[in-house]
């Protein structure tokens, strides 16, 4: 397997053009362009830090959190506002005070019209290193402009049909067997997949505490909490038994020859989290893990999150489009992408209690998309 690997990596660098993918938003809008020019607006860039308060503790194998901080971000162009968000959970390593440094470095009045979406975005990428999370608040906001400037949804601009969206699943933390009971109960037939955090010693004590109570499809969540990986095999073998779907990232993002053995051996399909965050990571996963969960703050807004969507689904690797604790801005514009999406992890904005958002909705587990322009969410006053 790994010769095959070697030689695939060598091919795929050659064939597949990474960052050379065609993106529609890109498209000519000489017409638009020259209006919008004539105006000689400037884009005007704003950002405000936000805490974001958990509605439960929320753990998984390496952490507990009762809160999340955010940047929420506006660019107002011609009388237009995009919205954005940055979220910032610890292992990205990024910071209120790191993402309002990079955005204070942010000078959009050096383009003439948020269409310039790809210079815009290659200049953000220069600015500094890493920073995903920072870097997509700016480019969440710039797709919500211009899907506004347009009056279309995002979705309608990709060409994808929004009832081909995926169900999504509803993420239950590492718990007591009976919080997780409750937990369970309190999502009785509002969704059609659980997602349980796993990587603890609690592992199949917490999967026998939902079996006492529901029967619902599972997908788990190891977040790297697994060593060994004869013993990962046992534990899959146990699980596949048990009526989950898949699991995500049940080893460390360093053990790519461990997960290789791994995802051979699994009935289960096996997905990458933490061991991807950018297009660049896909041609070292491929035979590695059966498919990517990809997240806006992880690989840096919508434009590279379209992209590595569509290089996973040239390599026929599975796709989850997911989020982490965030308002009904991010998760709403990762949604936009999810009828590409084998799979959806769309539930951070439903685990906060103060939203800042109006956006997407869960329809009998469905994820259901706004016909708002842009990303479509509308502002709410803060609740306390």
């Amino acid at each position: 397997m790994a010769a095959n690997r070697r030689d695939f990596i060598k091919l795929s660098a050659l064939t597949l053009g990474l960052s050379l993918i065609d993106y529609p938003l890109y498209g000519r809008t000489n017409n638009w362009i020259k209006t919008l020019n004539s105006e000689k607006s400037v884009m005007k860039l704003s950002f405000s830090p936000y805490n974001l308060l958990l509605k439960h503790v929320f753990t998984v194998a390496s952490n507990s959190r009762t809160t999340t901080p955010v940047v929420l971000t506006q660019i107002e162009y011609q009388g237009l506002v995009g919205y954005g968000e940055a979220s910032m959970p610890p292992y990205l390593g990024e910071t209120q005070e790191s993402v309002v440094k990079f955005l204070q470095k942010v000078d959009l009045s050096k383009f003439a019209n948020p269409f310039e979406l790809d210079e815009i975005m290659l200049y953000i990428e220069k600015i500094d290193k890493n920073n995903t999370a920072a870097k997509a608040s700016v480019d969440i906001a710039l797709h919500d402009l211009l899907g506004k400037i347009l009056q279309q949804p995002l979705y309608k601009l990709w060409g994808l049909n929004p009832q081909k969206t995926p169900n999504t699943s509803f993420t239950i933390g590492i718990d007591t067997p009976e919080v997780v009971i409750e937990k369970v109960k309190e999502t009785q037939n509002e969704f059609k997949i659980l997602k349980v955090k796993l990587g603890k010693n609690s592992d199949k004590e917490m999967i026998n505490a939902i079996r006492s109570v529901s029967d619902v499809p599972l997908c788990v969540d190891v977040n790297q909490g697994w060593s060994d990986k004869y013993q990962a095999l046992d534990m899959i073998n146990w699980l596949h038994e048990k009526n989950v779907v898949f699991v995500e990232q049940p080893m460390p993002k360093e053990k790519l020859d461990d997960m290789a053995w791994l995802t051979q051996h699994s009935p289960l399909p096996t997905i990458a989290d933490e061991s991807v965050q950018r297009i660049t990571d896909i041609k070292n996963l491929y035979q590695v893990f059966s498919g990517i969960n990809i997240k806006l703050m992880k690989c840096g807004g919508l434009r590279e999150a379209y992209n590595m969507m569509n290089v996973a689904k040239a390599l026929e690797m599975k796709v989850m489009i997911g989020c982490m604790t965030e308002t009904s801005c991010a998760v709403t514009a990762a949604a936009q992408l999810s009828p590409m999406a084998d799979w959806a992890d769309l539930d951070g904005n439903l685990l906060i209690k103060n939203d800042r958002y109006n956006g997407l909705k869960i329809i009998e587990g469905k994820v259901t998309l706004p016909t708002l322009p842009g990303i479509g969410v509308k502002p709410q006053k803060q609740q306390s």
